[in-house]
């Protein structure tokens, strides 16, 4: 279980997984494979009716979110983004890098309306996948540029969530969404009752409770991850992250890499480049440059703004890029959202899809050569005496908490 809580192995997972979905697709019995992730899988009396890709989206996924809220709870109350002084420059870098995106994605493909409601999906950061590079090659980073990684990547998440239950909702059924409210507030009054000796009762109540929650979520109209959300926020603290500790490992060794496998069951289209839709080249672009160029100014003007005179900066502009290029790794929710965006136009939402992996793969090779400059850098500055050592250490969103002022 400690390999599957590590960041390095679940990142290896989640791109394989992906390699694989993108190489079966366009294998001679592709297709079958595509059309079988078509299928529905009714469940009998209720009105769920679902396509299996749409289960590990909409349902699979959502457990994911559930264990990012938990998360994100933590860090709006207890961690990073507890004060306005902590959460401003990782605060101001984190809307460089939706706003830049935005724009370049817009410049390249706003002008054809087929494509131009695509300018969400280069906006996010997979934090998993960030943090795993920054593993693999962060040997002597200081602490202080996981920390803004960290807090980056957590308003990031916020973003996304935003766009998610805002952007792709659809005939909204209040009546449902307010059952669903109701649910997720009596899965919370429930998770503050939990004690070790009601437990065998009050835990199986409380997954009733979030599955039906989930249900009616679906019904109402707004995409079923945003119950995941809603019920991460919701449960008490310490119950959510045992909850997240139990659940670590299937999320990053099942959950997310069947979602990449079957979010990357994308066939590549036998057509020169200039055939290709606009919404793969500004997905290709946005997402690396977007993020680097954005998160890169804005955060040294976050720096420049926040610092007194004759202070040293928090962090150094190098760093700032480095973490830039780890922003750029879009991967999850930048592949849900592709498949939201597009969700009506397969042509589109596939190519879409295949801008998602080549500017994340982009964003992967960019980030390990300018993380392992920057570790380089800081190692020489250690074994100088100019910085202090730091220990090698799992990087762990718990073992950095607390560190951003």
């Amino acid at each position: 279980m400690k390999l599957l809580r590590s960041e390095r192995f679940p990142a290896f997972l989640l791109l394989g997984a992906a390699a694989l979905g993108l190489l079966v697709a366009n294998l001679p019995f592709g297709g079958e494979v595509v059309e079988w992730s078509h299928a529905h899988l009714a469940i009998p009396g209720t009105p769920l009716d679902l396509s299996i890709a749409h289960w590990v989206s909409d349902f699979l996924l959502a457990i994911f979110f559930f264990g990012a809220a938990v998360e994100l709870q933590y860090e709006l109350t207890n961690g990073q983004l507890n004060s306005p002084k902590r959460a401003l420059t990782p605060a101001i870098a984190a809307a460089g890098g939706v706003i830049l995106p935005i724009l370049l994605y817009l410049a390249i493909a706003g002008h054809d309306p087929a494509t131009s409601g695509g300018w969400p999906i280069p906006t996010a950061t997979d934090i998993a996948f960030a943090l795993g590079v920054l593993a693999m090659f962060g040997r002597g980073l200081p602490s202080r540029v996981r920390v803004f990684l960290l807090a980056l990547a957590i308003i990031d998440d916020i973003v996304g969530i935003i766009f998610i239950a805002v952007l792709f909702a659809h005939d909204l059924d209040l009546g449902n969404l307010a059952i669903g409210i109701v649910l997720v507030i009596a899965f919370a009054a429930l998770s503050r009752f939990l004690t070790s000796r009601n437990r065998a009762v009050v835990v199986p109540l409380m997954i009733v409770l979030g599955l039906a929650a989930w249900v009616f979520v679906y019904l109402g109209g707004v995409h079923a991850t945003i119950a995941g959300v809603l019920l991460g926020l919701a449960i008490r603290q310490n119950t959510g992250m045992h909850a997240r500790h139990v659940l670590e490992p299937w999320i990053n060794a099942v959950i997310l890499p069947i979602f990449a496998f079957f979010a990357a069951l994308v066939v590549i289209p036998q057509v020169s480049p200039s055939e290709l839709s606009p919404a793969l080249w500004g997905i290709l672009v946005a997402l690396p440059l977007g993020k680097i160029i954005g998160i890169s100014l804005f955060g040294w003007l976050a720096v420049r703004l926040g610092r007194k005179k004759d202070e040293e900066a928090s962090i150094h502009f190098a760093d700032i890029v480095a973490a830039g290029a780890l922003g750029g790794i879009g991967f999850t929710v930048s592949l849900l959202m592709a498949n939201l965006a597009f969700a009506d136009d397969a042509a589109i939402r596939d190519q879409a899809i295949l801008g998602v992996l080549g500017g994340s793969v982009i964003a992967l090779v960019l980030s390990g050569v300018l993380v392992s400059w920057r570790a380089a850098h800081h190692r020489r500055l250690q074994r100088e005496g100019a910085e202090p050592e730091e220990p090698e250490h799992h990087v762990d969103p718990d073992s950095v908490r607390g560190q951003l002022d």
